[in-house]
C-alpha cells in the first residue's frame, strides 16, 4: 500500500542530510556547515527505537541505526553492502513482495505494511514497516529509507487479548447463567445467549449489534418489576433505560460498589436468583455484571424435600415432627392469648387383623381413607397428622372448653364407622381416642401427648371404639403398667419367674392323669404379679414367646425329675401362646427341648386356645398333626369362649376338651351354663374327646359334673397351684383329691 511521506521524516528528505547519515559509521565530528537542525534529526535516527535502514537504488545498505542492530542481530558493519534479500535470507516467494515494494517506491510513493523479518539467528518475528524514497537536488530518486518497527510483544499480546477474550465469549455462552452487563450510565454493555433466552428475547444473534428485533415477553409477579410492554431488543441495543428487573434497587444505587442479589418470582411459575457485582477498571467502577440462574428446579425439589421431611408420605397428612412444631407453636399462642386447645391420640381398632387378613396394600388404602374422613371432621384451624403406624394425633386449637373437643371426637367415632369399600372389601372398622386439654392436663406439648396417650389407652381397655378424657388416676396406672414392662424384659434373666403346677384328677378313680403348668412372677420390689396383669403385657410386647419356651423347657425337666424319682409317670401340660404357636420354628423348638430333657413325647400336652385353632386352619391342622406323629398330644383350652367355628373340631387332631371356668363358676345357679356344659359334653363325647372341667371349687359342681358325663376335672376342690416341691410330695402321697 502506498501513503504520503510521515511528516517528522520531511527533514531527512535533502541530499546534505542523506550524505551525513552515510558518513556515520565513519564520521568522529560533524562538518561545521551543518545546521542545528541537521544535528538534530540525525541524533534522532541514531536514538530512534524503530530500526532504520537507508538503501541505494540497488536496495544495498548504506546505513542502519543502533536499533537496526538490536532487533535483528547484525552489526552494522555486518549490514552494511548487504541487499536486504541477501542479508535476511528471504525464500523465493519474497521476490514478488519486493518487487512490489520497490515499484511502489520508483513511482515516487511511500509503502506502508505489516511483514515479516528475520533475525541472523534464524527466528522470524513480525514487523510494521514504512519505506519512502529520497530524492536529489535534480529531483530524482537516489536512495530509499525504511522504518521497521518489531511487534512481535504487540501480536503476541494480541493475541493473547483474543484467546482470552474467546474464552470469555465461549465461557459467557456455555454458562448456565444469564449475564447482563451494564455500564456505569446505566446502558447496556452485553450479554450472553442464555439472558436472551432466560428473558424470552426471540431469534438468535452473534453480536449485539446483530440481534432481531423482537419484544421482550414474560412479565413478574411483582407489578413494581413488570417488563414494559413496548420495551423491544431495539431499545435494548440501543441502550435505553433498562427495566427494573434488570437493574439494582434504588437503595443499592447510592451505594454503586456494594453487591447485590435477590430472587425474582415470574409470573409462568420460574424463579431466578439474581446477583450483581460491580465491574472496576484501574481501580474506579465503571459498570455493573449482573448474572440470573434459573433455580425453578432446585426451588422445587427442595420444597418436595421440605414437604417430604414433615408428611407423611403415604396419606399426605404431616408427620409427627410438624405435628409436634405445630403444637409448639398453637401452645405459645395459647399461653400469650389465654386460650384453650385439646389434643386426641386416635388408634385403629385390631388394625393388625386387616394387614394379615388383606395384606398391606388394603391396610395402606385403609389409612389413607381413615386420613380423608378424619381431615373432614376437622375444623380449619385444627390439625391431623399420622403419628405412626396406625396412630393418628388431632390439634384441636382454640376450642372453649372439653365439650368441644368430646363433640368432634364423637363426629369422627360417626364418620369412621360408616363402611370402607377396599378393593371389593367391604370393612367396619372402630378406633379408640384419648383426649388431654391445655392448660388443664398438661402444660407442655410433652405432658398433653403423654396424656392423650395415657387416656387412649385406657379408651381401649374400656372395649374400644370410643374416647375417653385423661384424669389423673390414668397416670398412676399407666406407671405402673410402665413399671411392669420394664421389670418384665429383665425378670427372665433375674430369675424371677417360677413355674406352678396344678393336678388334673380322674373323679371316678381318684388318680392324677395330668400335671397342668402355670407361671409365676415374683417381683423384688411389687411381690407377687397377678397373672391377668402380666400375661396380656408379655403378648403386648412379644416376651412372651421366650417366656413361653421357658416354661416349656422347666415342664419338661420338672416331669423327667418327677420319672426319676420313680414316680408314676404322668404327662404334664403346658400351654402355647398364639405367638408361640405361631413362630415358624415351633415344631423344631419342641423337638429340641423334649430331646434336651430327654422326656418321651407321650407325657407332653400342648394346649391351645380356640383363637388360635381358628386362625390359619391349613397351618395349625399341619403342625398339630406333625405334633400327634411325634407323640405330643393335644389339648383345647378355655373351650366355649372363641369365636371360631366348630368346624375345625373335625379337622384338627385334637385329644382333649377344656370346659372354660366361666361356666363352671355358675353351673349350679344358672340353667343356661348347665346348658352349654351339657351340650360340650355331648359333643366331645360323640368326636370321642376327653373332656376337663376347668375351675371346680365345691363338690355340687364335681357332682353335676359327674352326673352329665364329666370325669377329670381341676380346681381349688382337688388343689390350688402348688411349686414343684410341693407337687412332688403331692404325687408322692399318691393323694387324691382332698374334700
Amino acid at each position: 500500500m502506498t501513503e504520503d511521506v510521515p511528516p517528522i521524516l520531511g527533514a531527512v528528505s535533502n541530499q546534505s542530510l542523506l550524505n551525513l547519515m552515510l558518513s556515520l559509521p565513519s564520521a568522529k565530528t560533524f562538518p561545521c556547515e551543518v545546521s542545528q537542525q541537521t544535528v538534530l534529526a540525525t541524533a534522532i535516527l541514531e536514538q530512534a527505537v524503530d530500526a532504520i535502514e537507508i538503501g541505494d537504488l540497488q536496495s544495498r545498505l548504506v546505513y542502519v541505526n543502533p536499533a537496526f542492530e538490536r532487533i535483528t542481530g547484525y552489526r552494522r558493519e555486518e549490514a552494511l553492502g548487504q541487499t536486504s534479500a541477501a542479508l535476511f535470507q528471504m525464500e523465493e516467494q519474497d521476490d514478488i513482495f519486493y518487487e512490489e515494494i520497490w515499484r511502489t517506491l520508483s513511482s515516487g510513493s511511500a509503502w506502508v505494511g505489516s511483514c515479516l523479518g528475520k533475525r541472523k539467528d534464524g527466528s522470524i518475528y513480525h514487523q510494521d514497516a514504512t519505506l519512502f524514497p529520497v530524492y536529489g537536488c535534480a529531483g530524482e530518486i537516489t536512495n530509499y529509507v525504511a522504518i521497521k518497527r518489531d511487534i512481535s510483544d504487540r501480536q503476541r499480546t494480541q493475541a493473547n487479548l483474543e484467546q482470552s477474550l474467546s474464552l470469555l465469549q465461549a465461557t459467557l455462552e456455555s454458562t448456565a447463567d444469564g449475564i447482563l452487563v451494564i455500564n456505569k450510565s446505566g446502558k447496556v454493555e452485553g450479554f450472553n445467549q442464555k439472558f436472551v433466552e432466560m428473558w424470552g428475547i426471540a431469534g438468535e444473534f452473534s453480536h449485539k449489534n446483530q440481534m432481531p428485533i423482537e419484544e421482550i415477553l414474560g412479565q413478574l409477579q411483582d407489578p413494581a418489576a413488570f417488563f414494559t410492554p413496548d420495551f423491544t431488543l431495539e431499545s435494548f441495543r440501543a441502550g435505553e433505560d433498562l427495566p427494573h428487573p434488570l437493574t439494582a434497587p434504588a437503595e443499592y444505587e447510592i451505594c454503586e460498589g456494594s453487591t447485590y442479589e435477590d430472587v425474582l418470582k415470574l409470573k409462568d411459575g420460574r424463579i431466578f436468583e439474581r446477583y450483581s457485582l460491580p465491574q472496576r477498571l484501574n481501580g474506579k467502577i465503571v459498570g455493573r455484571v449482573w448474572s440470573f440462574r434459573d433455580v425453578t428446579t432446585r426451588h422445587s425439589n427442595e420444597a418436595m424435600i421440605r414437604y417430604q421431611a414433615s408428611h407423611d408420605l403415604l396419606t399426605g397428612l404431616p408427620n409427627r415432627m410438624l405435628f409436634s412444631d405445630r403444637l409448639s407453636t398453637t401452645l405459645d399462642h395459647a399461653k400469650r392469648e389465654q386460650t384453650r386447645l385439646a389434643v386426641m391420640f386416635l388408634d385403629l381398632d385390631r388394625f393388625k387383623n386387616i394387614n394379615d387378613t388383606l395384606g398391606h396394600a388394603a391396610g395402606d388404602l385403609l389409612l389413607r381413607s381413615v386420613a380423608d374422613r378424619l381431615t373432614d371432621c376437622l375444623r380449619e384451624s385444627d390439625m391431623v397428622a399420622r403419628w405412626a403406624g396406625d396412630e393418628f394425633t388431632l390439634l384441636l386449637s382454640n376450642i372453649h372448653d372439653i365439650k368441644d373437643a368430646t363433640a368432634i371426637a364423637q363426629r369422627i367415632l360417626e364418620s369412621l364407622r360408616q363402611e370402607f369399600v377396599l378393593e371389593g372389601h367391604s370393612l367396619h372398622i372402630s378406633i379408640s381416642i384419648g383426649i388431654a386439654a391445655y392448660p388443664h392436663d398438661g402444660e407442655d406439648a410433652e405432658t398433653l401427648l403423654k396424656n392423650a396417650d395415657a387416656a387412649l389407652y385406657r379408651a381401649k381397655e374400656g372395649g374400644r371404639n370410643s374416647y375417653h378424657l385423661y384424669t389423673a388416676a390414668i397416670n398412676t396406672q399407666v406407671s405402673e403398667l410402665l413399671t411392669l414392662e420394664n421389670s418384665l424384659h429383665r425378670a427372665l434373666e433375674r430369675e424371677e419367674f417360677e413355674v406352678y403346677y396344678q393336678p388334673r384328677i380322674n373323679v371316678v378313680t381318684g388318680k392324677i392323669t395330668h400335671m397342668e403348668t402355670l407361671l409365676r412372677w415374683q417381683h423384688p420390689i411389687l411381690g407377687v404379679i397377678p397373672t391377668e396383669k402380666f400375661i396380656p403385657l408379655a403378648e403386648e410386647t412379644g416376651l412372651i414367646v421366650p417366656i413361653g419356651e421357658w416354661v416349656l423347657q422347666m415342664a419338661c425337666m420338672q416331669n423327667k425329675a418327677w420319672q426319676m424319682l420313680g414316680l408314676s409317670p404322668i404327662p404334664v401340660s403346658v400351654n402355647l401362646s398364639t405367638q408361640q404357636f405361631g413362630q415358624e420354628q415351633i415344631l423344631k423348638r419342641v423337638q429340641q427341648i423334649l430331646a434336651d430333657t430327654s422326656l418321651a413325647p407321650s407325657y407332653l400336652e400342648l394346649e391351645i386356645t380356640e383363637t388360635t385353632a381358628g386362625k390359619h386352619v391349613e397351618r395349625t391342622q399341619s403342625i398339630l398333626t406333625e405334633l400327634r406323629q411325634m407323640g405330643v398330644s393335644i389339648a383345647l383350652d378355655n373351650f366355649g369362649t372363641g369365636y371360631s367355628s366348630f368346624s375345625y373340631l373335625k379337622k384338627l387332631p385334637i385329644q382333649t376338651l377344656k370346659i372354660d371356668r366361666s361356666f363352671i363358676q355358675h353351673l349350679t345357679t344358672e340353667p343356661s351354663d348347665q346348658a352349654i356344659v351339657a351340650a360340650i359334653i355331648a359333643l366331645g363325647k360323640i368326636l370321642n374327646l376327653k373332656l376337663v372341667a376347668e375351675g371346680v371349687e365345691n363338690e355340687v359342681q364335681e357332682y353335676l359334673l359327674r352326673s352329665l358325663g364329666c370325669e377329670e376335672m381341676q380346681g381349688f376342690l382337688f388343689s390350688t397351684p402348688i411349686t414343684a416341691e410341693e407337687a412332688t410330695q403331692f404325687l408322692q402321697n399318691k393323694l387324691p383329691a382332698s374334700r
